[in-house]
């Protein structure tokens, strides 16, 4: 809601402040349409030839998530980290074989079942069920771990902000696109030089329209929902850091409280849950 309420400032402001001095619609309205045709045909164009037919899917998701919001909140965060509590105190107390029934087919699982958005989380649950099916092969070195966790991470995290460095991309585009709109104005204006001033004022005016048009689309619009996009992936990642954080401490021989302790602390400020909050979440499982 805040990005369309910015939307919403900021052409209250742009537009109110050019009536307020004077200034008519009339001229806009007559080119932008036109000029918006060039402009914005141009910017999708260009962003289609760059892109695969994958990340333009990808970024019209991101889209939809820079007008949301980031799609984790502190209940999402409490109940993952009950999950991998459960998890992590079951390999404990019985040995990661005990999670075999759970990892292998987490659909059927009556941990995950609990908790179907972590379920139907491709992202999350894959993680989850991997690392701990690497750590009753015997990959169970904790560093080893943590490193092969963190580039797949870090590789996750780059797919997820490739749209908003698409988007970035056209938006560094949009004023130089704003100025061939602004030529095209002129030369059709120097075609028809040989009317009256009124006339060619009005072409002129039309022509600058397009300069306009593509340095409000850059900076008051595109820029900022590029912006948007890449905080929100960046805020989601952090959702599988606390796996990882999770699991590696776990695999350094920590008690489970300590585990998810750590998962805790990997968890956005604005949605970690206190640490009684947690601890009553975990302590009410019911699995």
């Amino acid at each position: 809601m805040l990005v369309i309420g910015g939307l919403v400032l900021l052409f209250g402001c742009v537009f109110g402040s050019y009536l307020a001095s004077g200034g008519s619609m009339e001229p806009l309205i007559e080119a932008v349409p036109f000029e918006m045709w060039t402009i914005g045909g141009a910017a999708i164009s260009t962003f289609i030839m760059s892109n695969s037919m994958h990340d333009v899917k990808h970024t019209l998701g991101g889209l939809g998530k820079a007008i949301k919001g980031a799609a984790y909140k502190k209940p999402d965060y409490i109940e993952l980290l009950s999950l991998l509590y459960f998890l992590v105190r079951l390999a404990s107390t019985k040995g990661a074989m005990a999670l075999e029934p759970h990892i292998e087919k987490p659909e059927e699982s009556k941990a995950f079942t609990k908790f179907p958005k972590i379920l139907h989380n491709h992202h999350a649950s894959t993680i989850m069920c991997d690392y701990l099916r690497m750590v009753g092969m015997n990959a169970d070195d904790p560093n080893q771990i943590e490193d092969v966790m963190g580039r797949e991470l870090k590789k996750t995290l780059n797919e997820e902000l490739h749209p908003s460095h698409a988007l970035q991309t056209m938006s560094d585009g949009l004023p130089a696109l704003g100025i061939v709109a602004a030529v095209l104005g002129v030369i059709k204006t120097m075609s028809h030089i040989d009317q009256p001033p009124a006339i060619l004022g009005a072409m002129i005016g039309g022509a600058l329209t397009g300069t306009f048009l593509g340095v409000l689309l850059a900076y008051g619009v595109v820029g900022p929902f590029a912006t948007r996009m890449k905080g929100i992936a960046e805020e989601e990642a952090k959702y599988l850091e606390v796996i990882r954080a999770v699991l590696v401490t776990h695999l350094h021989g920590n008690a489970p409280q300590v585990s998810v302790e750590s998962g805790r602390k990997m968890v956005p400020n604005e949605h970690m849950p206190t640490f009684q909050e947690l601890e009553e979440a975990v302590q009410s499982l019911d699995i």
